[in-house]
C-alpha cells in the first residue's frame, strides 16, 4: 500500500465541482481581496467558534502577530509560551521585540504545563500564549485563573485546533484572542495560506480589523501602524465550501483515532507505543495522531520503506533553535519538550482513511517491533 500522511486529493475529489464553482464566482466578481466572501466566512467562523467576532488575515502566523500587536506587546515585554510548537508561535513574539519565556510541556498532552506558568510570570509579562497542540486544548481553566490573578491576557494559538473544545468551550473563544490557521494541512484547509482571529472583545475586534490593513480606520487614514495581512477572497470562498463538512471530517478523525487505539491494543503493542491521551472534558479533533516510541527515526524509515507516510512534529524544540540562542536556554532546560522531540511520530489520520489502510499502518509498525 501507499498511504500518505495526508490525502488532500481524496478530499478534493468529493468537492471538486462546488470548489471550482466558488473560485469561478470570485473570478467573475473580480473582488479578490476581503469583500463579501471574506465577510461571509468571518460570520460563519465566528458562529462555529462560539465567538462574537472573526477577522480574516493572510495566515495563521500573521494571526499570532496581529493578536500580540493588538494587546500591545513590544520591546522588552515577555510572553510565556511553550518550547514545543511550530516556529511561528515564538517568532511572532520576537518580531514585535518581545521575549519568549518558555515553560516545559506536560509529557502526556504535549501542551504547556499549566501548573508551571505562575512561577514564570514577572513584572514584564505581557501575555500567556498557550498552544492547543495536535488538536487538543490546553487546560484553560487553570490558565485563566493564573491570568486573572496577574491581570494579563491570554492569546490562544489554535492553529491546529479549530472545533476543539475545553469544557464545551470552543478553542480560540476562551481567551482574549484566538488564532486559527487555514494552511492546507489543517482540518479546515484552504487552497493556500490563510488565517483568522476570533474574539469576544469588541475593542480588539475593531483594532484587529485596522491592523490587518496597515492600521487604516478608513481609506488612507491610519490610526495605527499595521501590516498588510488581508485574506484573499478565493481562499474565503474555498473555505466556505469546506466549512459545512468540517464536523463530519472531525468526527471521522475522532473515529479513526479510536480505531487506531483498538488496533494497536489488539496487535499487542501497548508496551512499545504510547498512544495519544484525550484529557477529560475536552474534544480532541486530531489534527495529528501522535504516538510516542523508542527508536523513532528507525521506525519512520521502516514506515517509509513500506509506503506509509509519517512526520515528526517537532524535531528541534524552540529553545534549541539557532536563532533563539540569544535567549540563553540550553540542552536540558526543558527535558519533556526535548524528549518529545526525540520520541514522537505523527501517523496518517485523515478522514477518508479506511479500516484496511489503518490496519496496514498498524501491522507495518508491529512488524518493526515484534
Amino acid at each position: 500500500m501507499n498511504i500518505p500522511l495526508l490525502d488532500l486529493q481524496a478530499q478534493y475529489a468529493t468537492l471538486r465541482e462546488p470548489l471550482l464553482s466558488a473560485i469561478e464566482r470570485v473570478m467573475n466578481s473580480q473582488q479578490l481581496i476581503l469583500g463579501a466572501e471574506v465577510a461571509g466566512l468571518e460570520e460563519e467562523i465566528a458562529s462555529y467558534s462560539q465567538a462574537r467576532h472573526a477577522i480574516g488575515c493572510a495566515s495563521g502566523s500573521d494571526a499570532l502577530l496581529l493578536a500580540l500587536q493588538s494587546i500591545g506587546v513590544g520591546p522588552g515585554d515577555e510572553v510565556i509560551t511553550t518550547p514545543y510548537s511550530f516556529f511561528a508561535t515564538a517568532a511572532a513574539i520576537t518580531r514585535l521585540g518581545g521575549r519568549p519565556v518558555f515553560v516545559d510541556i506536560d509529557p502526556v498532552s504535549y501542551n504547556m504545563r499549566e501548573s508551571d506558568v505562575g512561577a514564570a510570570i514577572t513584572d514584564r509579562t505581557r501575555a500567556l500564549l498557550p498552544v492547543h497542540l495536535y488538536g487538543q486544548c490546553a487546560e484553560m481553566n487553570v490558565l485563566q485563573d493564573v491570568a486573572r490573578q496577574s491581570a494579563i491576557p491570554i492569546i490562544e494559538d489554535a492553529a491546529q485546533a479549530i472545533g476543539a473544545e475545553d469544557q464545551k468551550r470552543r478553542a480560540g473563544s476562551i481567551g482574549t484572542i484566538g488564532c486559527i490557521s487555514f494552511y492546507p494541512s489543517k482540518n479546515l484547509g484552504g487552497a493556500g495560506d490563510g488565517g483568522m482571529l476570533v474574539t469576544n472583545d469588541d475593542e480588539h475586534a475593531a483594532r484587529l480589523r485596522m491592523l490587518r490593513v496597515h492600521g487604516e480606520e478608513r481609506k488612507y487614514h491610519h490610526r495605527l501602524v499595521g501590516v498588510n495581512s488581508r485574506l484573499d477572497a478565493i481562499q474565503a470562498a474555498v473555505l466556505r465550501v469546506k466549512l459545512p463538512h468540517l464536523e463530519e471530517w472531525t468526527e471521522a478523525r475522532i473515529r479513526n483515532a479510536a480505531r487506531y487505539d483498538q488496533l494497536f491494543t489488539d496487535a499487542g503493542l501497548a508496551e512499545e507505543i504510547r498512544l495519544p491521551t484525550v484529557r477529560e472534558g475536552t474534544r480532541h479533533i486530531f489534527n495529528q495522531y501522535v504516538i510516542r516510541v523508542a527508536r523513532r527515526d528507525e521506525l519512520r524509515d521502516h514506515l517509509k520503506s513500506n509506503g506509509v507516510g509519517s512526520e515528526v512534529y517537532y524535531p528541534v524544540p524552540l529553545h534549541l533553535q539557532e536563532c533563539f540562542h540569544y535567549l540563553g536556554y540550553g540542552v536540558g532546560d526543558f527535558p519533556e519538550a526535548e524528549r518529545a522531540a526525540r520520541e514522537t511520530l505523527a501517523l496518517p489520520i485523515y478522514p477518508e482513511m479506511t479500516l484496511e489502510q489503518q490496519t496496514y499502518v498498524v501491522e507495518t509498525i508491529r512488524g518493526f517491533y515484534i
